[in-house]
């Protein structure tokens, strides 16, 4: 029986954890019928703290205190950064429109393990990078009427936190498994997620139904936890630039996704994009990605 390389492994990995994220956007726009944007950032983060700290709790996980740091640094960036910026952004902004935008998120995945992780893609690698962001601009453009405006500048700042928070989860991955890197980022925000979910509740609970209660359930289960724990280990196994040249998938997951589940048209033109996106995901994988050499004196 052939044994999966750790590049192919990181890769169908990073697929599973990329079909899960696929769908937070539409999950979102569904929880906004029914509670205000701050209440679902700081709920679903309660909901992934329940379920993590419980895992960690029954499997009897030691605290990794020699982490803390990169910890509350996942922890900004996924836990608050992402869904606060990207539930503004879906109140003015279909989800299909949201999942162009983020097509982005490879490149700036890339670009912050070059600076945080010393990962070096040569020149093949960064010019599939650039022909991806520029396919699903172009796709945007055919399919969504694309402008810039305030949508896309809360989704911009949604993707520059969701990179960092995927480049500080993937150096904790190597070292620990990258279930625990989630979970004990959210359980270390929980009593600022709690207290605030506490507050917010008054303002920030509308008319929600069956519906909107499950979207919520989702984003807390599913988008803020179960997703990184495939995603993670990806980014750990295959390398973090190679393994986030995948993402360039997920805004065609979410589009389906939108399509199904709200509804939002979504042109036939759609497969001819998937195919080449398909083919810049390929010809990424065959680039040479190095690490920088460490600095003199240093281990």
């Amino acid at each position: 029986m052939r044994v999966l390389s750790n590049q192919a492994a990181g890769m169908l990995l990073g697929l599973l954890g990329v079909t899960i994220f696929g769908a937070t956007l539409p999950m979102t726009r569904l929880a906004l019928e029914g509670f205000g944007p701050l209440f679902i950032t700081l709920a679903r983060a309660v909901i992934a703290a329940a379920a993590a700290g419980t895992a960690l709790l029954l499997l009897r996980r030691p605290f990794p205190r020699a982490h803390l740091p990169t910890l509350a640094g996942v922890g900004i960036c996924a836990v608050f950064g992402f869904p606060i910026f990207s539930s503004i952004a879906l109140q003015t902004i279909p989800a299909s429109h949201g999942g162009i935008v983020l097509g982005i998120l490879p490149l700036l995945t890339s670009v912050c393990a070059a600076i945080v992780d010393g990962e070096r893609p040569g020149p093949l690698f960064w010019l599939c990078g650039v022909a991806g962001a520029a396919l699903v601009i172009a796709f945007s453009l055919r399919e969504s009427g694309f402008h810039l405006g305030a949508g896309d500048f809360w989704l911009l700042l949604a993707a520059m936190s969701a990179s960092l928070s995927y480049v500080f989860s993937a150096k904790l991955a190597r070292v620990m498994p990258g279930w625990e890197v989630i979970g004990w980022a959210v359980v270390i925000c929980l009593p600022a997620t709690l207290v605030g979910t506490i507050l917010a509740a008054g303002s920030g609970i509308h008319t929600p139904g069956p519906v909107q209660y499950g979207a919520l359930l989702y984003l807390g289960l599913m988008s803020m936890f179960g997703g990184f724990i495939f995603w993670n280990a990806g980014l750990a196994l295959g390398g973090i630039a190679r393994v986030a040249q995948v993402q360039l998938f997920q805004t065609f997951v979410t589009l389906a996704i939108s399509a199904l589940v709200l509804g939002e048209a979504i042109g036939p033109e759609t497969l001819g994009f998937a195919l080449a996106v398909a083919f810049v995901v390929w010809l990424g994988r065959k680039a040479k990605i190095g690490r920088a050499a460490p600095a003199a004196g240093r281990a």
